[in-house]
């Protein structure tokens, strides 16, 4: 399951009950946990833990999805790319968002208006993704890459503290 986030904010966050949250924390630690193991952790019976979690994925407050280690995917090599802009920014990053090589599109303030993330085979697969489907865009003015030496903390369990 693929979800892009377009104006999410405060006005349209869900509104969670500590047993949403006692859920997600659950699934945070084990995401393939059965509902009879789920149901009891948060006090509700197996049925109602496989709403709640229904209710969760469908309102897209949550994913449960596979994570992998490029590394071990066989991708040697992960990069950030700051890209200068022009035009409606929006425009620009939905048609990043369908490059399905990039796995991350924000657009940010600061030295660059977008933060795209790919990981890549090796520099002709990065030098090739860049020519072929970031830099020839209308509105892209420039590019800079940041390669990823050491990946120290990627986490995934910021949202049900």
């Amino acid at each position: 399951m693929e979800h892009t986030v377009t104006d999410e904010g405060p006005q349209n966050a869900a509104h969670l009950d500590e047993i949403d949250k006692a859920i997600i924390r659950e699934l945070q630690l084990d995401g393939r946990m059965s509902y009879a193991r789920l149901g009891p952790k948060v006090g509700l019976s197996q049925a109602a833990v496989r709403q709640r979690v229904q209710r969760l994925t469908d309102d897209h407050v949550m994913q449960v999805v596979a994570v992998t280690d490029p590394m071990r995917m066989g991708f040697t090599l992960q990069v950030m790319v700051g890209v200068r802009a022009s035009g409606d920014l929006k425009v620009l990053a939905a048609q990043l968002a369908e490059v399905e090589a990039i796995n991350y599109v924000v657009v940010t303030s600061g030295r660059f208006d977008l933060l795209l993330e790919m990981v890549c085979t090796g520099p002709e697969d990065l030098l090739g993704l860049l020519d072929s489907s970031v830099r020839p865009l209308d509105g892209v003015r420039s590019t800079e890459v940041f390669t990823y030496l050491h990946l120290e903390k990627q986490s995934y369990a910021w949202g049900a503290r």
